[in-house]
């Protein structure tokens, strides 16, 4: 895949086709969820475990972007978009990379060397 539009594009020839505007949306979002948890399956079997599941892994991964992009369709979003303004709303989170400090809201912190 070139880009991420096409990359859309190509994921609506495959999708199922639904009577019901809620069956596709219930479909894509559960489908996200159980592709989210088989990729933490798969970590925990490869950590946990000592069962390489790196595959799965990176299987599961495509698996999920696949239902990330066909929530973008169904929304009308353009997939590219979205990750734009993550990134944005990520760089003023984290100006100068991860803290913790920059992590926390609404006065919270875990300290997790406690």
């Amino acid at each position: 895949m070139e880009n991420l539009k096409a990359y859309q594009e190509f994921c609506k020839t495959i999708a199922q086709e639904f009577e019901h505007p809620e069956h596709e949306i219930f479909t894509w979002g559960l489908g996200i969820a159980g592709e989210a948890g088989d990729v933490a399956g798969c970590i925990k079997k490869t950590v946990s475990h000592k069962n390489d599941q790196t595959e799965g892994i990176r299987e599961n991964l495509g698996d999920t972007i696949w239902y990330a992009a066909m929530i973008c369709n169904y929304y009308g979003w353009d997939l590219a978009e979205i990750l734009k303004e993550n990134v944005e709303k990520l760089s003023k989170r984290y100006p100068k990379g991860f803290s913790f400090d920059d992590a926390q809201r609404k006065g919270t912190r875990i300290d997790w060397n406690e």
